[in-house]
C-alpha cells in the first residue's frame, strides 16, 4: 500500500492496483496504490479511510479483461459482482443474505471482480454469462467505499481480452492504458 498525496474532503481519492496504471495521473489529486487483489484493496482502502479525513468520493481506476469479443475503451462501471464467490449456495446454506451486486450507476457494463486473473477461454467464457468486463479491485473497493458512506465509481480501461494470452496482452498494452487513464481522470475529475 502506498498513498500519495494528501486525502482531503474537498477531493476525490484515486484507488490503483500498481503503480503502471498510475503512471500518468497529474499530482493533483491524492493516488491510493493498494496492491492488487480483493484482500490488498480492501485492507488499504479501509486502513485510509479510518486514518484521517475522508475524501469527497473514492474513484477506482484500473485496467480489466474484456469478456465479450469487441469490447475495448474506456467504461465507467453500471455494476460490479464477485465471480470467485458461491453467493447462491451461501445463502441456501446460511439462510442469509450474502454480499451480492453492487449497483453502481444507471448505466454501463458489468464487471466481475475476482482474485484470479483470467487467462483461459473456458473461464472467460463461463464469466461473459453474468459480466462484461473482469478485474481483481473493483468489487472490494465499492464495498469499503459503500460500507464508510462514500460516493464510489469504478472506471476500467480495456486492457486484454480476457482469456488464453490475456497476460502477454496485459503487460504490451498498460502503459497505453495508463496514459488513457489519465486523460479521463483529468476530463472527469477535479
Amino acid at each position: 500500500m502506498r498513498l500519495i498525496g494528501t486525502v482531503t474532503p474537498d477531493r476525490p481519492l484515486l484507488v490503483l492496483a500498481l503503480p503502471e496504471e498510475a503512471a500518468y495521473l497529474d499530482a493533483a489529486l491524492p493516488v491510493l496504490l493498494t496492491g492488487m487483489g480483493k484482500v490488498n484493496a480492501a485492507a488499504a482502502l479501509a486502513t485510509v479511510l479510518a486514518g484521517g479525513p475522508k475524501p469527497s468520493a473514492v474513484v477506482n481506476l484500473g485496467t480489466a479483461g474484456a469478456l465479450r469479443p469487441g469490447l475495448a475503451g474506456t467504461h465507467e462501471i453500471g455494476r460490479v459482482l464477485q465471480h470467485d464467490l458461491d453467493t447462491p449456495l451461501l445463502e441456501q446454506l446460511t439462510g442469509r443474505p450474502m454480499d451480492g451486486p453492487i449497483d453502481l450507476g444507471p448505466a454501463g457494463p458489468v464487471l466481475a471482480t475476482g482474485d484470479r486473473f483470467v487467462s483461459s477461454d473456458t473461464e472467460r467464457d463461463e464469466l461473459a454469462r453474468a459480466a462484461d468486463l473482469v478485474d481483481m479491485e473493483g468489487y472490494a473497493i465499492a464495498t469499503v467505499a459503500s460500507r464508510a458512506g462514500l460516493p464510489v465509481r469504478l472506471v476500467k480501461h480495456v486492457s486484454d481480452e480476457a482469456g488464453d494470452g490475456a497476460e502477454l496482452s496485459w503487460q504490451a498494452s498498460v502503459d497505453g492504458c495508463a496514459r488513457l487513464l489519465a486523460d479521463w481522470a483529468a476530463a472527469h475529475l477535479r
